[in-house]
């Protein structure tokens, strides 16, 4: 109900002329409208006062604030083709010849920096301890904080890098923050005018004489448009970009003096630096911050509770961005929040649940979710605010980290090993061999209970330790998903010292590995379920209980990828495990039936002749039954559930068994079928040569099948499939 109530308003909200700052949310919240099927009053209400404009013969059409914003977007793409971008040898040819000016600056960097490299050799000399350590990985964070917004960028990229320095390091590094003194207001005007190449009060109505923040590349202002629209304008900073050219210029000279006098470092400095330098030149090209909230919108904004703001392109430029103005809350601010009635927890579930989507569906993911840039609206949403640092995860690297959690729940550390060939961290060459000690040693001493139990931090810690310790390079995809989780449950642990991120990230999981169809993950999910050879209930009925919570689980989907699954895998490998199973859950349903008592199960007729018949036969062959009744009631209990939690699912219907009824007909599967049978007549009837040697004396077949113990044992098998599902 709250999360209708927040779609209505998302819909009917409006500003007085309908502008294009609510365009996106509205359209957002009437396509999850749809999914309700408008059958909530809610739906009904508010899709009622979508103007009619916006909505021609069911087909979408621009209003004018949307013409003119997407023309004044096309013009503001083109112009910033000539946008700088990142050149090492840009760069080289540019300062080559400039040998003062390169000096000063690498004078300064280098008096600051020496001092605390001349203390981290004395402590390693005179053997000083962590204490000290720790006090020498503050002093870093100060020094990179007095050389400046490139210095401070670099060691927030450090505090990302598990594999280049100790943990005392990282914590250090991650609490650098962005702010800066600000710079004249004047400038800041001079520079909209320049940029929109209009006076500013034609740009704006209103705008605060001050800013109301300042970070490492500019500083924002509130003001309205003249359609009476509040809005967000950042304005980047005078000369940054030259600053920022000659620190990477000398930091990149200094990466490529340790990269090839320090053999033992596994991970190219240079290239990192490469790396880190295009997504800085990328931030200050604000246009490609504009794309990057549009892109982010489109891939998440289906989401109710999430917000992202609108881009004013009529006022947006390589220097300048307009956004959406949006009242909020940060999520640092827990005590404000809790004031507003919101919670903090669901809020940062909401993060969680719409950072997997980011790093595991799409991949396009926002690379800096520090609280400054989360917000709690007052209609409970999460708005993300700044684009300028985004990443990708390769869609390789997605099906391998999903397939990383599935190793760490198997505790299959080998297989966890491996993975970091699919993820990128380790070469083909390199014998994993060595790393399954360090990561057994790791985990069995923190999965006291399950994976979804465990403190994200303490893994990040702990992975950081053997990354530090082995060959290892961490893609900066990676670094960066990192980041961006232990951000959300530090947040949520200051609330709740118990919370979970990957309690809550589980549903998440177990609904991707149930529905999603694609080969890799019907790979994990056989992994998951299968083990020596028989089939984990269990682990099937807990997926189903956890997908459940996951907004978006639906019984269509999970039916297709478990039929897949079990009738259409490898024959040489699976189908004879299916096979198996198969056999022996119809023997736990037929005969599980039998043994419970008569008040659970209805009464139904006895064997059927042919194998009363063959059964006869068969009382002396000796054979017996490879299942206890105790095991057979369990097993019967355990399909059960799994059954009942199926078809209480969301979504299920009659229906969603057509896949199915359709891979039955096939003539590989009724080759399966009769493997099956064949299986269960044997079951049964060495079940019943069992019962029959057991007896003393010796009974007629006629009065076995008629005693009061085998008709209790037989009744209600047949509408057991209808009645106790």
């Amino acid at each position: 109900m709250s999360e209708l109530r927040v779609l209505s308003k998302a819909i009917t909200r409006r500003s007085k002329n309908d502008s294009l700052r609510n365009l996106n949310a509205r359209r957002s919240a009437i396509r999850v409208c749809r999914n309700f099927r408008g059958s909530h009053r809610l739906c009904v209400v508010a899709a009622a006062t979508v103007q009619a404009p916006t909505m021609v013969s069911g087909t979408s059409q621009p209003s004018p604030d949307e013409i003119r914003n997407n023309r004044a977007r096309t013009k503001a793409i083109a112009n910033s083709t000539t946008a700088p971008k990142y050149s090492a040898v840009g760069l080289n040819q540019k300062y080559s010849g400039r040998f003062f000016l390169v000096a000063s600056r690498a004078l300064k960097i280098s008096s600051v920096l020496g001092a605390f490299a001349l203390a981290i050799f004395l402590d390693i000399k005179l053997g000083r301890d962590d204490a000290q350590l720790r006090a020498r990985a503050g002093q870093l964070r100060d020094a990179l904080t007095d050389l400046g917004p490139t210095f401070v960028k670099v060691g927030q990229a450090l505090s990302t890098r598990p594999d280049l320095l100790p943990g005392v390091f990282l914590e250090e590094l991650s609490l650098l923050q962005d702010a800066l003194p600000t710079f004249p207001d004047e400038v800041a005007f001079k520079t909209i005018e320049a940029e929109l190449d209009r006076p500013l009060n034609e740009v704006y109505s209103v705008i605060t004489p001050s800013p109301i923040a300042a970070a490492s590349l500019g500083q924002v202002y509130k003001a309205k448009l003249h359609d009476g629209s509040e809005v967000a304008v950042k304005v980047q900073r005078p000369a940054i970009l030259e600053g920022m050219e000659l620190d990477l210029f000398l930091v990149r000279i200094g990466a490529q003096l340790v990269d090839n006098n320090l053999a033992s470092l596994n991970t190219s400095l240079t290239d990192l630096l490469d790396n880190f330098a295009e997504r800085v030149y990328q931030e200050l090209n604000y246009v490609q911050e504009g794309l990057n909230a549009e892109r982010f919108q489109d891939l998440y904004g289906d989401r109710v509770d999430i917000m992202v703001p609108s881009i004013m392109w009529e006022s947006t430029a390589m220097r300048v961005i307009t956004m959406e103005w949006v009242d909020g809350i940060k999520l640092s601010e827990q005590q404000a929040i809790t004031d507003q009635g919101l919670d903090i927890l669901q809020l940062v579930d909401i993060g969680i649940q719409c950072s997997l989507r980011q790093l595991l569906e799409a991949g396009f993911f926002h690379a800096d979710p520090h609280p400054g840039n989360l917000l709690a609206t007052p209609d409970g949403r999460l708005a993300y605010l700044d684009f300028g640092m985004m990443s990708e995860t390769p869609e390789s690297a997605r099906y391998a980290i999903i397939n990383h959690v599935v190793h760490l729940v198997n505790r299959d550390y080998e297989a966890m090993a491996r993975d970091y060939y699919a993820l990128d961290f380790l070469e083909e060459s390199v014998d994993v061999r060595p790393i399954v000690p360090a990561l057994a040693a790791f985990f069995d001493d923190v999965l006291e209970a399950s994976v979804s139990d465990l403190n994200f931090k303490t893994i990040t810690d702990g992975l950081g330790a053997v990354l530090y310790e082995y060959p290892f390079n961490v893609p900066a995809y990676y670094a960066l998903i990192l980041r961006s989780l232990t951000v959300l449950e530090g947040l949520a642990l200051y609330t709740d010292p118990n919370f979970k991120v990957l309690g809550k990230a589980y549903p998440y999981m177990a609904k991707r590995l149930l529905t999603d169809p694609k080969p890799q993950l019907r790979d994990a999910l056989e992994e998951l379920l299968f083990k020596d050879g028989k089939f984990r209930w269990n682990r099937l009925e807990n997926l189903l209980r956890e997908g459940r919570k996951n907004d978006g689980f639906d019984a269509n989907k999970v039916i297709g990828p478990l039929v897949s699954l079990a009738l259409e895998g490898d024959e040489n490998k699976l189908r004879p495990l299916v096979e198996a199973e198969a056999v022996r859950v119809v023997e736990a349903l037929v005969v599980g039936g039998a043994i419970t008592n008569s008040q659970e199960m209805p009464a139904m007729e006895g064997i059927p002749e042919p194998v009363r018949q063959f059964l006869l036969e068969q009382r002396t062959s000796g054979a017996s039954s490879r299942i206890s009744d105790r095991d057979l009631l369990a097993l019967r209990a355990q399909v059960l559930t799994v059954w009942r939690l199926l078809t209480s699912t969301r979504g299920f219907d009659p229906s969603t068994l057509q896949p199915l009824v359709e891979v039955v007909q096939r003539q590989s599967t009724q080759e399966f079928g009769r493997h099956v049978t064949q299986g269960l007549i044997t079951r049964v009837v060495a079940r019943g040569v069992q019962e029959v040697l057991r007896s003393s004396p010796p009974q007629l077949p006629g009065t076995f099948l008629s005693s009061p113990t085998h008709q209790a044992r037989t009744q209600g098998a047949a509408s057991m499939w209808f009645s106790s599902a």
